[in-house]
């Protein structure tokens, strides 16, 4: 047991500024949510007609998830349903972090030679995990009733959202026994919880409607288990029980697996490549290097995009008569409701992007530290080239997703309204538009890269800043000075808005001086191993 807390102490120290943020950041968005209901929608009348056309919406019910009654507490419960993604997402690659990426960089095995158990490092990855996702719990559950919510209520959603992220942490343990290193992993992980988003999502867009019920296929996935607690709408306590049992076995199932591998294999072993292969060069080996994770980006950006783009012409009578969200929704822009909603849509896909170029970035990143970039560049491929290679991609990665996202949004709508030809150009150019603000993320990664490796991860924590300023900093009032510092403040608010050229050139020109900057500076430092 030494070994184990020994163990927690040394992840949580490097994790010490990761982790306070995504628990932080997470846990107190429902109370943020509730602040933004309770000035949007101020009268019962106004709640009950959001909750009945919420309810009429397929699409909003497969992205957000159920909605189960007009109480304060139900629409805040609904509106936080993109929690019941985003807590598991944290959880699992927190424990793929701490097991298979230290297993791909041998400290695991420099560790386990000293007085620590095999399975210490799995169960002090787990435990580290699981104290997050409870903590994120505790602060919003803590948070609502703060505020006044029903005790009863907050509890349940913070076992919501304890329960959902609880079971991935065991998924996320069984994914590091499967994989044969730590990107493998990920994509284990992620393509389970992508699978229990999309059976969520189908299940409840079947069964719209103000009955409260919800489809089948929903209750075969861990967040459709979260979501039928029900926070503040008639709690279904027995509920826990799935979530429980499931994390237990795949806790279970991951210590059975990891004592059958070998330390640095998988249990799915590595395939050969093809002896021939049309992709030659430093280009080729980044194309194939990314090529999975772009694809899986840009796909899954374009459903969320076709997702937002069937509802807009629903949108307005899902927001009523509001004054309030009229008045909110004026800020970005555009001469319609419908105009606001979807550049509102635009400007956070706009932010998936800008973390798909992250990724991209990042890449690099991970290749020095394997010593892969080591060995490419002992032979004739130059600095410069190589890290160009994944410039390239960082770069047109995020454009081919946002052009997809455009039409993805645009197409639908268009064919709602029965005129695609004026509807798609608009949208298509508000998609397009978020594109110099995603590049200033690009650039500011590789410059981290470039002067400062072993801080490169920080353009995560860079890019989570921007996204607070945007959707906090109104809320609580910041100076636009402050506001300003986000590069997505300065984009155009379209379709429907007025376009200024002059900022999106100096973005466009900050982000090539930043680039340059630390491909320069990455040609002139030693190479970290």
């Amino acid at each position: 047991m030494s070994g184990i807390f020994q163990l927690v102490r040394l992840f949580a120290r490097r994790d010490r500024v990761a982790m306070p943020l995504w628990v932080l950041a997470i846990g107190l968005v429902p109370l943020l949510y509730a602040v933004s209901f309770e000035g949007l929608y101020p009268t019962v009348a106004d709640r009950q007609a959001f909750y009945e056309a919420t309810a009429q919406t397929p699409a909003e019910l497969a992205l957000v998830g159920p909605i189960f009654g007009a109480d304060l507490g139900a629409l805040v419960t609904w509106r936080s349903g993109i929690l019941l993604t985003l807590v598991p997402l944290a959880a699992l690659l927190t424990v793929i972090r701490h097991t298979r990426a230290e297993e791909d960089a041998g400290r695991t095995e420099l560790v386990g030679s000293t007085a620590v158990g095999r399975r210490d490092g799995l169960c002090a990855a787990m435990a580290l995990a699981a104290t997050g996702v409870l903590m994120t719990a505790v602060i919003a559950a803590t948070a609502l009733a703060a505020s006044g919510f029903a005790v009863g209520g907050s509890v349940a959603f913070g076992l919501s959202i304890a329960a959902v992220g609880v079971v991935f942490v065991g998924v996320a343990a069984v994914a590091a026994q499967v994989g044969f290193n730590a990107r493998a992993a990920r994509g284990y992980a992620i393509t389970v919880l992508a699978a229990a988003f999309v059976l969520r999502a189908v299940g409840d867009a079947g069964a719209s409607g103000t009955s409260g019920s919800s489809g089948t296929l929903s209750w075969l996935s861990p967040i459709g288990w979260s979501s039928q607690l029900r926070p503040f709408a008639d709690e279904r306590w027995w509920v826990v029980v799935l979530p429980a049992v499931a994390a237990t076995v795949a806790v279970g199932l991951a210590f059975t697996l990891a004592s059958r591998r070998d330390l640095g294999a998988g249990l799915v072993a590595v395939r050969d490549g093809k002896p021939t292969s049309s992709l030659q060069g430093v280009f080729g080996l980044a194309w194939r290097a990314q090529r999975g994770s772009l694809l899986a980006w840009t796909v899954g950006l374009g459903v969320i995009a076709a997702v937002l783009g069937s509802a807009a012409d629903s949108v307005q009578g899902q927001l009523g008569g509001s004054a309030a969200i009229g008045d909110a929704l004026s800020k970005f822009g555009g001469s319609s409701l419908v105009d606001s909603f979807l550049a509102t849509a635009l400007s956070i896909l706009g932010i998936g992007a800008a973390a798909m170029s992250v990724s991209s970035v990042l890449q690099a990143h991970g290749d020095e530290e394997s010593s892969i970039a080591e060995i490419v560049l002992a032979g004739s491929v130059g600095r410069t080239r190589w890290l160009v290679s994944t410039v390239v991609f960082a770069l047109g990665g995020p454009a081919v997703a946002m052009t997809v996202v455009g039409f993805a949004a645009g197409l639908p709508y268009g064919m709602s309204v029965g005129d695609v030809g004026s509807v798609l150009p608009g949208v298509l150019a508000g998609a397009m538009s978020q594109l110099p603000a995603v590049w200033i993320l690009t650039a500011s990664g590789i410059v981290l890269f470039g002067f400062v490796p072993r801080f490169s991860v920080a353009t995560w924590g860079l890019l989570a800043a921007f996204v607070m300023l945007g959707q906090v900093g109104t809320v609580l009032g910041l100076p636009q000075m402050v506001l300003d510092l986000s590069p997505f403040t300065h984009l155009p608010h379209l379709p429907g808005g007025t376009v200024s050229v002059t900022p999106l050139v100096w973005l466009v020109v900050v982000s090539m001086v930043g680039l340059v900057t630390g491909i320069v500076a990455f040609e002139h430092r030693d190479l970290r191993s």
